[in-house]
C-alpha cells in the first residue's frame, strides 16, 4: 500500500508556470511506476506524463509535450511535473498515481493501483 499527496497547485497566468509534487509514504515510490493525470470539469480524466522506477522511461502526452516535464526523486519518494507555458485549457485537477508493476509505462488510467486526492491547477487568460 502506498498513501500520495500531491501539493504545488494554484492560479496561474497563461504563459506562466508551475511545478507539482506528488509524495508518497508507505512503500515507497523506488518500486513503482508512477504517472500524472489530470480532469476538467465535465471531461474524462486524461493522461499527463508518466515516469518508470528508474527515470529512463517517459511518456507525454501530446497536448503537454516540450511544455511538461515529470521527475522523480527516490530517495526523497517524490515524483514532480513541472509545467511551463501554461494555457487556459490545462486548467484542471491534477493526479498522481503509482503502478505496482515496473515493466511498463502505462498511459491510461485503469492500470494505475494508488491514487492522490489531487492538485487544483488554474491557468487563466
Amino acid at each position: 500500500q502506498v498513501q500520495l499527496v500531491e501539493s504545488g497547485g494554484g492560479l496561474v497566468q497563461a504563459g506562466g508556470s508551475l511545478r507539482l509534487s506528488c509524495a508518497a509514504s508507505g512503500r515507497t515510490s523506488r518500486t513503482y511506476t508512477m504517472g500524472w493525470f489530470r480532469q476538467a470539469p465535465g471531461k474524462e480524466r486524461e493522461f499527463v506524463a508518466a515516469i518508470s522506477w528508474s527515470s529512463s522511461v517517459t511518456h507525454y502526452a501530446d497536448s503537454v509535450k516540450g511544455r511538461f516535464t515529470i521527475s522523480r526523486d527516490n530517495a526523497k519518494n517524490t515524483v514532480y511535473l513541472q509545467m511551463n507555458s501554461l494555457k487556459p485549457e490545462d486548467t484542471a485537477v491534477y493526479y498522481c498515481a503509482a503502478d505496482r508493476l515496473l515493466h511498463r509505462v502505462a498511459v491510461t488510467s485503469k492500470e494505475y493501483d494508488y491514487w492522490g486526492q489531487g492538485t487544483q491547477v488554474t491557468v487563466s487568460s
